[in-house]
């Protein structure tokens, strides 16, 4: 890449830390200032290629901190192992585009940034769930081109969600926030689907149910389903939250979507894959009542013939973790796991990783997956 494309940031630093994009706020220059790294920043918006990522890294780099729009895979894990390299830090909690066992393989530990993206992402899968619910994308242009010409009876006729059904697949940490956004807010009935019974969840549900029988309120209901069919077949609203994998890829395919009531709402702000979009394309197309509300896709930052034009569908550009709190967050969690393994920390285990956003945090490297398999020592 030309080096306009390229700023540096403490200069005398003597570890080379190459950083694929600007990142937010300034904290994670300090962490990294403070570790000693000369941090070397790309400014281009464009996507990096393999190659050009490569050749950031050169013959000689100690870390870099890179993005989930690049593939970590055996090119730049040798590239980096052979420059000296000790360490990456994926800028996001997931890394499906990152092949652990390689990094592994050299000897590199690979770091993510959980903890700061759960209820930032949970409030977006909100926000997509009643613009589509509620029609906003339609209406917002319909007004701003003056097509509005006085109050009608049936203009823009939307779905009530209250005391409807919500459904969840995958309760994980995002999933379990979407899920009490929804059942507090607005007293929605729960069902879900995961490998793993959700204790805490069923608690909180039962403990709120407490709270709405002492108002005089109906209690919500509160499901484990068996299989993940059995939330698209209950559910007004599906919020799909699960880890991408071989068992989740096209998660949401022909079959699946015809389960789904007619005037559905189906949310992605997990991983664009999870759904077969050229299936939804089709859905969507043949069920206008069907609606769905998407902040991912399958071959992002492209989209499958047709979606761009379906007014039934929300579509934002991979925006769910983006608040200033978060993206600072995230910058600030992979630089401290790069300069904790620089410095030789250990590697924090405590899944709480906001004491690493306070005035003192630990000497650690707040989040690197592959500890377990390297031998890292622990905190």
């Amino acid at each position: 890449m030309a080096a306009k494309e390229w700023r540096t940031h403490n200069a005398s630093g003597k570890k080379r830390v190459v950083v694929t994009k600007e990142l937010p706020g300034k904290r994670w220059l300090e962490v990294l200032t403070a570790a000693g790294c000369r941090v070397e920043i790309g400014t281009s918006t464009k996507i990096l290629s393999v190659n050009q990522v490569k050749a950031a890294i050169g013959s000689k780099c100690d870390a870099v901190i890179g993005q989930l729009t690049e593939d970590w895979s055996e090119v730049l894990f040798g590239a980096l192992k052979n420059a000296g390299g000790k360490a990456y830090s994926n800028y996001a909690v997931g890394y499906n585009n990152v092949k652990v066992p390689v990094a592994t393989k050299h000897g590199i530990p690979v770091g993510n940034t959980p903890g700061v993206l759960t209820d930032t992402t949970a409030e977006m899968a909100v926000s997509l769930t009643f613009s589509a619910a509620r029609r906003v994308t339609e209406a917002d242009p319909f007004m701003r081109k003056g097509k509005y010409k006085g109050w009608l009876p049936t203009l823009f006729l939307g779905e009530l969600l209250t005391r409807k059904t919500v459904g969840v697949i995958g309760a994980g940490r995002i999933g379990t926030a979407y899920a009490k956004m929804m059942v507090e807010g607005f007293k929605m009935d729960f069902i879900y689907y995961d490998l793993y019974q959700n204790k805490h969840l069923e608690s909180y549900i039962r403990a709120y149910n407490k709270f709405l029988r002492s108002q005089g309120e109906k209690p919500v209901k509160c499901v484990r389903a068996k299989k993940a069919e059995d939330v698209l077949k209950a559910a007004d609203v599906v919020s799909l939250h699960p880890l991408l994998d071989k068992t989740t890829h096209h998660l949401m395919n022909k079959k699946r979507l015809s389960l789904m009531k007619e005037n559905a709402i189906l949310v992605n702000a997990s991983r664009g894959p999870v759904i077969d979009e050229a299936a939804l394309v089709a859905h969507c197309k043949k069920n206008p009542r069907f609606k769905a509300g998407l902040d991912v896709f399958e071959d992002e930052p492209k989209m499958k013939p047709g979606l761009a034009q379906l007014p039934n569908v929300v579509i934002v550009p991979h925006i769910a973790s983006a608040t200033d709190w978060t993206r600072e967050g995230m910058a600030t969690l992979a630089a401290s796991n790069v300069a904790g393994i620089l410095q030789g920390y250990p590697c924090w285990t405590d899944m709480d990783v906001l004491p690493f956003l306070g005035k003192k945090p630990p000497r650690a490297a707040p989040s690197i997956v592959n500890a377990k398999e390297l031998g890292l020592k622990t905190k």
